[in-house]
C-alpha cells in the first residue's frame, strides 16, 4: 500500500507527560501505525492506553518527543495548522455552548472555520437529516439529551466536510439507541462519502464492527488487524458455563475469574461466559472440588482482546477484587420499596406511576434511554429530589417524611468524578469521612481499610483529578462506602470505564452485594445489566419492563439458535413501545 492509500502514517512515535507529584509517565512508547483512507480505525485499550494522547498528536493539539507523524499526507509538527484545517476532532468533553440552540452552535463552529453561506446551504440540509435534529433547531443546546447532545457535536464537526474525522470515545454515557444511530451516521460516511474515521472506543462491540483495529495498552500497540483476524486468536478457548444451583450468574462469574487458568469470566443470559487459557483446553473445569458444564461457543472480539490483554498483564493486577465473596445468605426482606411514584416538573410529567421493590443483598438495574425518566427516579430514591407523589420506602424510613435519616443509611457514586479533584487521595477521604460523622479510631480505621483494599496506597498524595481512570472509579467508591451504607446507589459509575476495570469494579460489587448490600445501579452499559438480579427499563417515565436477564432477552426472542443479546432486548422493548404509541395517536 503507497502512502498515498494512506490518511495516517506514524513512525515510532513518543510522547512523555509530567505529573505535578515529578513522576513521568511513558503516554507512547515506540508507536507505529498506518491508517488506510476511507475506512474506519478504532484504537482499543484500558485507561492509560495512550489513545486520546495518539488522537491529540494527530489533530496537531501536542507534539511528539520524538517519531514521525505524517497525517493526510503533511508532517503535523512542521505545518500543524494546515493539518487542522483539512480534519475534523471530536474530544471527549465536546465543546458545546449550552445557552445557545443548535443552529447557533452550528453557526457559531462555521463562522470559527470559515465556511461560506453557500457551503452552510449545502451542508446543513444533510446534517439535519443524518443527525434527526432538524425539528430542534431552536431548542438550547442544554436541554438535549445526552445522545442528542453527542450527535449536535459530531454535527459541529462535520460543518466544514473534513478529510479525516478523529473521535475520541464519541458513545460514552450514549444509551443504546443513541449510541446505534450515532454510528449508522459514522458508517454512512464512510460508505458514501468516502470519509477517513478513526474512533476511540471502550466499547469493544464498536471496535468489532470496524475495519481495522488497534489494540494498545501502556502506550504501546499489542496487536493491530482485521477485527475478524484478531478474534480468530481466541478460537477454542471460549465456553458458557452453567451456573450451579441457587448461585447468581454475577457470584459465579467472580470465582471463575479469579482462577488462573482462566483469562476472562462474564455473566449472560443466567450462565457465565468464560475465555481459557490455551494450555487449559480440554481439562475440566472445577469450582469447589465440583465440576462444571461447560459448552464450546464461538469467539468474539472481546474474548481475543482479553487474551492478548492476560498477555501483558499479571495475574495480581488482572485480579484486583476488593473482597472476597462470603457465604453470607441475603433473605427476603424488602429493603427499598416503590409505589405509584410521581414527578411532575411543572406540566412536564418525568415519572409516571411506577411501582418496583428491592430486597435486601439484591443487585437491581434502573435501565432505560435518555430522557426516560431513570437519572429522576435515582435521584428521588437517593432523596435528592422530593416525589410529586405516591409512596417511596428507602431503608425502612418514607423519604417523602424522613430524607435525612434514610439518607445515614446510603452511599452513593455518581456518573462524573464528584470528588475534589485539587485534594489528595487522602484529604477527599478524611473529607467524606468527617462529612459521615466518623470520629477517632473507626475514622482512621476506615479509611486505612478501604485504601487497602482498593489499593489506593500508592496514591495517597496525588490529586485526585490526576489519578488514571480505573483509580478514580475506586476512590469514589471507597468515600461512598467510608460510613458502611445498607444501600449502594451507582450511577453510570463504570461509564467509560475499559473491560477490565468494569470486571474489577464488579466483582467488588459482588462481593458487597453477598455481605448484604443492597445495590441498585443505572448502566447504558447493557452487557453490564447481565450482574444485576432483576432489571426494570423505563421510557417516558413508564415502566416498559421488569425481570431477570432472561426474562428480558425473551421479550426479544431468538435470532435462530442464539438468544438475543441485552441489547437486542433493550432497543426491542423501546420501540416496540414507542410504536405502539405512534400508532395510537395516529
Amino acid at each position: 500500500m503507497s502512502d498515498g492509500d494512506l490518511s495516517v502514517i506514524a513512525k515510532n512515535l513518543r510522547k512523555t507527560f509530567r505529573r505535578d507529584t515529578g513522576e513521568t509517565v511513558e503516554a507512547l512508547a515506540d508507536v507505529s501505525l498506518d491508517v488506510r483512507r476511507g475506512a474506519l480505525t478504532a484504537l482499543v485499550g484500558p485507561d492509560g492506553a495512550g489513545k486520546t494522547t495518539l488522537l491529540r498528536l494527530a489533530c496537531g493539539l501536542i507534539v511528539p518527543d520524538g517519531g514521525n507523524l505524517q497525517v493526510i499526507g503533511v508532517d503535523i509538527a512542521k505545518e500543524p495548522q494546515h493539518v487542522q484545517d483539512r480534519i475534523g476532532y471530536m474530544p471527549q468533553k465536546f465543546g458545546l455552548s449550552e445557552d445557545l440552540s443548535v443552529q447557533e452552535n452550528l453557526d457559531l463552529y462555521a463562522d470559527l472555520h470559515g465556511v461560506t453561506q453557500p457551503q452552510r446551504d449545502e451542508t446543513y440540509p444533510r446534517l439535519f437529516e443524518m443527525t434527526q435534529l432538524g425539528r430542534f433547531k431552536e431548542r438550547p443546546a442544554g436541554k438535549l439529551s445526552g445522545g442528542m447532545k453527542q450527535k449536535l457535536g459530531l454535527a459541529c464537526t462535520l460543518v466544514r466536510a473534513p478529510e479525516l474525522l478523529l473521535l475520541d470515545e464519541p458513545t460514552v454515557g450514549v444509551d443504546p439507541l443513541s449510541r446505534r444511530e450515532l454510528w449508522e451516521i459514522v458508517f454512512k460516511l464512510v460508505k458514501e462519502d468516502g470519509l477517513s474515521v478513526i474512533v476511540a472506543t471502550s466499547y469493544l462491540d464498536e471496535a468489532e464492527r470496524c475495519e481495522h483495529a488497534v489494540l494498545m495498552h501502556a502506550g504501546k500497540i499489542l496487536d493491530q488487524g482485521p477485527p475478524a483476524e484478531i478474534t480468530a486468536k481466541a478460537n477454542g478457548c471460549c465456553f458458557m458455563v452453567s451456573t450451579p444451583d441457587g448461585m447468581p450468574a454475577r457470584s459465579l462469574q467472580a470465582r471463575l475469574f479469579a482462577q488462573p487458568g482462566i483469562v476472562d469470566a462474564v455473566p449472560e443470559a443466567g450462565r457465565v461466559r468464560i475465555v481459557r487459557k490455551p494450555d487449559q483446553n480440554g481439562k475440566p473445569l472445577e469450582l469447589d472440588e465440583a465440576r462444571l458444564d461447560i459448552e464450546s461457543v464461538a469467539p468474539r472480539f472481546e474474548d481475543a482482546f482479553m487474551m492478548l490483554f492476560a498477555a501483558v498483564v499479571d495475574d495480581a493486577e488482572r485480579q484486583m477484587h476488593a473482597g472476597q465473596p462470603s457465604d453470607h445468605h441475603n433473605g427476603d426482606e424488602t429493603v427499598v420499596q416503590v409505589h405509584d411514584l410521581l414527578r411532575k416538573f411543572g406540566d412536564f410529567t418525568a415519572v409516571d406511576h411506577v411501582s418496583f421493590s428491592v430486597r435486601k443483598g439484591e443487585v437491581y438495574g434502573l435501565l432505560g434511554p435518555n430522557g426516560a425518566g431513570k437519572s429522576t427516579t435515582f435521584r428521588m430514591l437517593c432523596g435528592l429530589l422530593p416525589a410529586s407523589g405516591g409512596t417511596l420506602m428507602v431503608a425502612g424510613a418514607d423519604l417523602l417524611t424522613a430524607g435525612a435519616k434514610a439518607r445515614e443509611r446510603l452511599g452513593y457514586v455518581a456518573q462524573k468524578f464528584s470528588l475534589y479533584g485539587q485534594l489528595s487521595v487522602d484529604e477527599n477521604l478524611e473529607f467524606f469521612a468527617s462529612a459521615y460523622g466518623l470520629r477517632g479510631r473507626h475514622r482512621k480505621d476506615r479509611i486505612a481499610a478501604l485504601k487497602s483494599q482498593f489499593e489506593l496506597d500508592q496514591f495517597s498524595r496525588l490529586p485526585s483529578g490526576q489519578l488514571p481512570g480505573g483509580f478514580k472509579q475506586r476512590l469514589a467508591l471507597a468515600a461512598a462506602l467510608l460510613h458502611e451504607p445498607d444501600i449502594l446507589f451507582l450511577d453510570e459509575a463504570t461509564s467509560g470505564a475499559d473491560p477490565l476495570a468494569r470486571r474489577q469494579f464488579w466483582g467488588r460489587i459482588t462481593a458487597l452485594s453477598e455481605q448484604g448490600v443492597t445495590i441498585i445501579v443505572t448502566t447504558h452499559f447493557m452487557e453490564e445489566a447481565e450482574y444485576c438480579d432483576r432489571i426494570i427499563i423505563l421510557d417516558a417515565g413508564r415502566n416498559l419492563a421488569e425481570g431477570t436477564p432472561v426474562e428480558i432477552r425473551a421479550h426479544a426472542g431468538t435470532h435462530g439458535e442464539a438468544a438475543a443479546t441485552m441489547e437486542e432486548a433493550f432497543i426491542a422493548i423501546v420501540e416496540k413501545e414507542r410504536h405502539k404509541k405512534m400508532e395510537a395517536a395516529a
